[in-house]
């Protein structure tokens, strides 16, 4: 299979300067980054070509030796041709780059550069009632912050780092070599500084040249009024302190609601599960019914059957960032007595004869009131 034009592949013209070729292999190499397309087989093959495009384009005698025999100039099978790069791989062609490599994809991102801190979760638990209304905590969070004593620069007070004389400051160091089939360079980490491109002659006593401390800092946290089990609140820049300049990660709170011991909660709205004497529920009546903020009377209508719901509107939880509430669902558990006295007993039947029942008897389709007071005591 014929190989692609490396011209087309960076969709670029045979003019284009040498700003032009590394411009579109800049846009090209994001495009198909693998770190953009995990597991991507395609997205693979096109970043590695875009890579053999500009590793031939780039170099102004690959290129002439390109546009004068294309493909067949780098073809070791074929006369005259030779095989080889003048880079070492991927991390080697972007350092190439001016300012080295593209930040935020990861390995080609220059080592000496700045790096963000790391984020931090926290998990924090508060009571039913706190996260129905909102309230104030303070939290205390271990993380690794910068030296006070020497800034973050890991060098005594009164001193700095010194740029590393290996590597020039530039934390990598280029070697070469010369074969047959052309120039092969590698870049590596410079082992005198660890990639930094600075050296710490005189280390800070405090981190001991580390640049950094384990502290633990109290922050407080505000939790909103209508915050529900599982879900996170931000704090932005409250993570570890970042590297060289880099900024500071964030932290993120991990919120745990208690359970309340009347109330179940399903988004905005609360649910109570109350008993009604048989009474009442046979009769209707006021009831007084427990909210989040004390009770509330509620008349419920003569003849309530077990399990009707009631709605109270407006007594559930506050929605975030509203001041609009949720509402109260009240299921009506109807209590039935499960001993009666010889004078309730009477009652009951002259209640029963008076409805046309006779407790005795069992009827198709229709029970007696006796009949459903066993059932409910069963």
């Amino acid at each position: 299979m014929a190989k692609a034009d490396y011209y087309e592949i960076l969709g670029i013209n045979k003019d284009a300067s040498e700003s032009d070729i590394k411009s579109a292999f800049r846009k090209a190499a994001k495009r198909y980054h693998p770190d953009l397309h995990p597991g991507d087989a395609e997205a693979e093959k096109k970043f590695k070509e875009i890579n053999e495009a500009y590793e031939i384009l780039s170099d102004p005698q690959k290129k002439a030796q390109y546009d004068q025999f294309g493909h067949a100039a780098f073809d070791p099978t074929q006369a005259g041709g030779f095989h080889g790069s003048g880079f070492g791989g991927f991390e080697d062609i972007f350092s190439a780059f001016t300012g080295g490599g593209f930040g935020g994809f990861g390995g080609s991102a220059r080592r000496n550069g700045p790096v963000a801190g790391n984020d931090l979760r926290y998990n924090l638990t508060i009571t039913f009632e706190e996260a129905a209304f909102g309230t104030k905590k303070e939290i205390l969070v271990p993380r690794e912050e910068n030296c006070a004593s020497c800034g973050g620069t890991g060098a005594k007070a009164g001193t700095q780092p010194a740029t590393c004389s290996v590597c020039g400051g530039s934390g990598q160091v280029r070697s070469q070599q010369n074969t047959m089939f052309g120039a092969f360079s590698t870049v590596r980490p410079c082992d005198a500084c660890g990639g930094t491109g600075k050296v710490i002659k005189d280390p800070c006593p405090d981190c001991k040249g580390r640049g950094r401390v384990n502290r633990s800092k109290r922050i407080s946290v505000s939790i909103p009024a209508g915050i529900d089990n599982g879900q996170m609140l931000t704090m932005r820049g409250e993570g570890e302190a970042g590297l060289r300049g880099g900024p500071a990660g964030d932290l993120y709170i991990s919120i745990n609601v208690k359970p309340h011991k009347l109330f179940t909660r399903n988004g905005y709205d609360l649910y109570l599960n109350m008993d009604v004497p048989m009474t009442v529920a046979a009769l209707g009546g006021e009831i007084q019914v427990p909210t989040l903020v004390g009770t509330v009377k509620y008349n419920i209508p003569q003849g309530t059957q077990p399990g009707t719901t009631f709605r109270l509107r407006e007594q559930g939880i506050t929605k975030l960032n509203s001041t609009q509430k949720g509402d109260l669902l009240v299921k009506a558990n109807v209590v039935i007595p499960k001993k009666l006295t010889e004078e309730q007993r009477e009652l009951v039947k002259k209640l029963a004869e008076s409805m046309g029942e006779k407790h005795t008897e069992a009827k198709v389709g229709k029970k007696t009131i006796f009949d459903r007071v066993k059932d409910k005591l069963n």
